[in-house]
């Protein structure tokens, strides 16, 4: 990678020092009389339009996104704005649950191995429960229902563990919800506004470009607001899911090794 960035960097330097020397080259080529006529006579081409045309230079990005926010109609709007707010506080309740969820798993296995080596099951269960996240929950259940049967404790594992990584993805369905819902709800705004932008024409009598563009570009709004929303959530939801695989992995890994220090705990005794 460092190596690419250094051949980026060079490739860089050498276009930059070519244009500056040709810039400053006395030799250089001078366009004759005629190119000279020619260029003045061609009038310049069109500038290229984009969806922020007719807006001041000098604005912020979000004066501009509010400009046009209400220029694509507060109607269909509002209801985009409230997904991406909803989705949002979705998102950051989720990573805010599940980094609270995390734990030094290979600390607390050595802690357990270690009681459970000197006979303090008591103790081992009291860590348990004094330590958070799914994986200390886990073992609790584990180390509660030990009774010198291992089936009951893999049983229990794994009926609790089912329980955990439900509420690890709780609200999730809501995420893909909204971003599915926010551009369905742009285009079902677009539809509408072309809708809206035929009867106009119907009703004056002309198809005039005034009418057609000023009704088309109030209808594509609503589109790529809602594209927008729908893009922001999936960046987070997909953050939120690689969260949910890693506490999974770390829960399914750390059950097997705590079933081995049971199982050299009930041989023991």
């Amino acid at each position: 990678m460092k190596k690419v960035f250094a051949l980026l960097a060079i490739t860089g330097i050498l276009t930059f020092g070519a244009s500056f020397a040709n810039a400053q080259d006395p030799e250089a080529e001078q366009p004759t009389q005629v190119e000279q006529t020619v260029q003045e006579t061609t009038p310049a081409p069109a500038a290229q339009t984009s969806l922020f045309d007719g807006v001041e230079e000098d604005k912020a990005f979000h004066q501009v996104l509010k400009e046009k926010f209400i220029e694509g109609g507060v109607g269909w709007m509002a209801p985009i704005l409230i997904l991406l707010i909803i989705g949002l506080a979705l998102c950051i309740e989720r990573m805010i649950y599940l980094g609270l969820s995390q734990a030094n798993t290979k600390k607390l296995l050595a802690n357990i191995e270690d009681l459970l080596r000197k006979g303090e099951m008591e103790e081992a269960k009291e860590l348990c429960r004094n330590t958070r996240g799914p994986v200390a929950g886990i073992f609790y259940q584990g180390l509660d229902r030990y009774d010198g049967n291992l089936d009951d404790v893999e049983k229990a594992i794994t009926s609790y563990g089912g329980v955990m990584m439900g509420n690890l993805e709780k609200g999730t369905s809501w995420i893909t919800l909204f971003i599915a819902l926010a551009p369905s709800l742009g285009f079902l705004g677009t539809v509408i506004g072309l809708v809206q932008a035929f009867d106009n024409i119907e009703r004056v009598g002309d198809i005039s470009p005034t009418i057609v563009a000023g009704g088309m570009k109030v209808a594509l709004l609503t589109t790529v607001f809602g594209l927008i929303v729908a893009m922001v959530l999936q960046v987070f939801y997909n953050f939120v899911l690689s969260k949910i695989e890693s506490i999974v992995n770390d829960m399914e890994d750390s059950s097997i090794t705590f079933m081995d220090i049971l199982a050299e705990y009930h041989a023991k005794n």
